[in-house]
C-alpha cells in the first residue's frame, strides 16, 4: 500500500520561507516523477514543480527563483523549499507521484497516488 505524507505547512508572513516534506511509505522515488500540486480554495489543482530522477526540474514560471524541488533518495523523503513567500502562494500544498516519465508542466491526471496534503498560508 503506497502512501504519501505531507509535512512542513503552516503560516508564515510574505517574504518568509517554508520547507515541505513528503515521506513515502511502500513507495521508492527512484525513476519516478515527483510532483507539487496546490490547491487554493474556489480553484483548480495547479503543479508548481516537479523532478524526476533526482535532477531533472520543472517549476512553474511564478515560482522560478522562490522553489527548489529535491530527493533524499535515504529517507525516501522528497523536499519543496520555499522561498520569498507571497500571500498568492497560500493554499494547499500536494505531493504526487507515479511510475512513468515526467511530463512539464506536470498534468494532474498523470499523477494517481497522492498525499493529504499541507496548508501553507501567507499574509
Amino acid at each position: 500500500h503506497v502512501q504519501l505524507v505531507e509535512s512542513g505547512g503552516g503560516s508564515v508572513q510574505a517574504g518568509g520561507s517554508l520547507r515541505l516534506s513528503c515521506v513515502a511509505s511502500g513507495y521508492v522515488y527512484k525513476n519516478k516523477c515527483m510532483a507539487w500540486f496546490r490547491q487554493a480554495p474556489g480553484k483548480e489543482r495547479e503543479g508548481v514543480a516537479a523532478i524526476y530522477s533526482g535532477d531533472i526540474t520543472y517549476y512553474a514560471d511564478s515560482e522560478k527563483g522562490r522553489f527548489t524541488s529535491s530527493q533524499d533518495y535515504a529517507k525516501n523523503t522528497l523536499y519543496l523549499q520555499m522561498n520569498s513567500l507571497k500571500p498568492e502562494d497560500t493554499a494547499m500544498y500536494y505531493c504526487t507521484a507515479h511510475g512513468g516519465g515526467c511530463r512539464f508542466p506536470p498534468l494532474k491526471a498523470d499523477f494517481g497516488v497522492w498525499g493529504q496534503g499541507t496548508q501553507v498560508t501567507v499574509s
